[in-house]
């Protein structure tokens, strides 16, 4: 047999090889899930999407971000990714979507999505978004040293207005506020714009103008899913949430 014969066909075993491998790692669907909440919520919310995802087999984690700036709970996520066995998807409500653009560029995160959250590029912020288009309520208020809150009188018709009154009351008196500095920090290092992303359009939300979550998607080029909700989606449409998480899992 002549050697380039002999060679060629090595380079065509290598690439065939090389091919199935890929496909096989391709095909094999991402095990570990990461959760961020958002602004005056905690990870509590994430209870339902959580079971379905563990029933579904997948390993779920849960970021209690603090929200004292963007660096602060950028570091909460990447702790929670860092103790990972494996790959990830990483998922954001809200302003968890801030986060989980700057945290996703930690090697383990395969792939992002946002559930009624922002989706920021270099040098934008989340109150930049915010002012860029705003959302329907005017219940965010700040405190005396620099955090902001939503006010519990209208949290339930502006942040969660199909769930259930008990439990939109509970969300109302245990929400985290977000300090202003995670508002107004800038975007340094997109993930989105390297890795693929999943998106979920509240078309009720009061808090996120839906418009604003549509064209921060359609930019990014996310695979989007449209869910008749208020911006607390995740806890009131956990089945819809969990599906599109799943989605990313499988690289859908």
């Amino acid at each position: 047999m002549k050697p380039t014969t002999v060679l060629l066909r090595v380079a065509i075993a290598a690439a065939f090889a090389m091919t199935t491998s890929a496909y096989a790692s391709a095909a094999v669907p991402t095990k570990n899930i990461v959760l961020v909440h958002g602004a005056f919520a905690d990870g509590s919310g994430w209870k339902s999407v959580t079971e379905i995802l563990q029933k579904d087999g997948f390993t779920v984690s849960i970021v209690q971000e603090p929200e004292t700036s963007l660096e602060d709970d950028v570091a909460a996520t990447n702790r929670a990714i860092d103790r990972l066995d494996g790959p990830a998807v990483l998922v954001g409500h809200s302003y968890g979507g801030a986060v989980i653009t700057e945290a996703g560029n930690n090697p383990k995160v395969q792939s992002l999505v946002y559930i009624a959250a922002f989706q920021p590029d270099q040098g934008e912020s989340v109150l930049k978004l915010i002012n860029s288009n705003p959302g329907a309520s005017k219940g965010v208020a700040p405190s005396a040293d620099g955090y902001l809150f939503m006010d519990p009188k209208v949290f339930a018709s502006d942040f969660a207005a199909d769930l259930p009154a008990k439990q939109a009351r509970f969300m109302s008196i245990s929400q985290v506020p977000a300090s202003v500095k995670a508002f107004t920090t800038d975007i340094q290092s997109p993930a989105w714009k390297a890795k693929p992303s999943f998106a979920v359009v509240a078309t009720q939300d009061r808090v996120i103008n839906p418009d604003l979550e549509r064209s921060m998607y359609k930019r990014s080029g996310a695979t989007v899913t449209e869910v008749k909700a208020s911006h607390a989606v995740f806890a009131s449409q956990p089945k819809a949430v969990a599906a599109v998480i799943e989605k990313a899992a499988q690289g859908k």
